[in-house]
């Protein structure tokens, strides 16, 4: 479960819209209120803010928003409970509040009203008020033995680690099966092994690495594996041949020139790979 909090001044306007009945919207928390529609509950909010004048942003607004799974089987009692507990992580108890849940889309969430002027006239401390809702939210999730963030994070983690060795596999595999000897052939057969290779190119113009494409992912060479850096790439299509330089990558039959880096890289590369090649078959290696 994610929150997300913010000091705001515009009440009224805020809370039409968490009460928006085009968003299929339901009152699932109301604490110290009594007023039936957001004119009321705002009049209400601003009795106790008329006290501390000082305070210009003198309303809490959080958005609770539980994974897509998590949304799709909690109920009005349920999404109660979480506002509740919430309202306790972040000490924010005997005041006023008011919450909605949103159903208008895949993934249900929760706004959360709350005055942040006390009965006594003083205003709730909202420093890292957004850090602090991300910690309760995390807590209440723990408690309620929902999905937490960490838990997704570890989840994507995993799955980008599967993604990550695919792709150099696939990337192993084409320079085997195709030994293509330029970038063109190698992104048109890497397409065929499934993976998209999309060219960086820099403001200059001129290709400065790759991204690739697959199964819903997008990263840089770099982040797959540091084998697969626009340098060290090139080394593997150009190193079988004594190349001075690196031509132009064709891309929608516009010829986009390799960036100067780039083709030094992989020229020193070649180079080296060459000396330590002509050393090692000297001293029999």
């Amino acid at each position: 479960m994610i929150g997300k909090g913010m000091s705001i001044s515009h009440t009224k306007a805020s809370m039409a819209y968490g009460w928006n009945q085009e968003k299929n919207a339901e009152v699932v928390f109301k604490q110290e209120l009594i007023g039936s529609n957001p004119e009321e509950i705002t009049k209400e909010f601003k009795m106790l803010q008329e006290q501390n004048y000082h305070c210009q942003k003198n309303t809490l607004s959080f958005v609770l928003s539980p994974t897509v799974e998590d949304g799709q089987r909690l109920k009005q009692k349920e999404l109660e409970k979480i506002c509740q507990k919430f309202m306790e992580q972040m000490k924010l108890e005997q005041r006023q509040a008011i919450a909605f849940v949103h159903r208008d889309k895949e993934h249900t969430h929760i706004h959360l009203y709350v005055n942040r002027v006390d009965y006594k006239g003083v205003a709730y401390n909202d420093s890292f008020i957004g850090k602090r809702s991300q910690q309760a939210a995390e807590k209440v999730a723990e408690q309620l033995q929902l999905t937490t963030v960490r838990h997704v994070q570890l989840e994507k983690e995993f799955l980008l680690n599967d993604v990550r060795q695919e792709i150099k596999r696939r990337h192993e595999l084409t320079l085997k099966q195709f030994a293509p000897k330029n970038f063109n052939d190698y992104m048109k057969s890497m397409e065929t092994n499934g993976v998209k290779v999309i060219p960086s190119i820099n403001k200059g113009g001129k290709l400065q690495g790759f991204r690739f494409e697959f199964n819903g992912y997008n990263l840089k060479g770099s982040e797959v594996h540091r084998s697969m850096t626009g340098g060290n790439i090139g080394q593997k299509l150009y190193g079988q041949s004594k190349v001075k330089s690196i031509g132009p990558l064709k891309i929608l039959d516009k010829a986009v020139p390799v960036a100067p880096r780039l083709a030094m890289s992989i020229i020193k590369k070649i180079t080296k790979k060459v000396i330590k090649h002509t050393i090692d078959t000297g001293l029999g290696i």
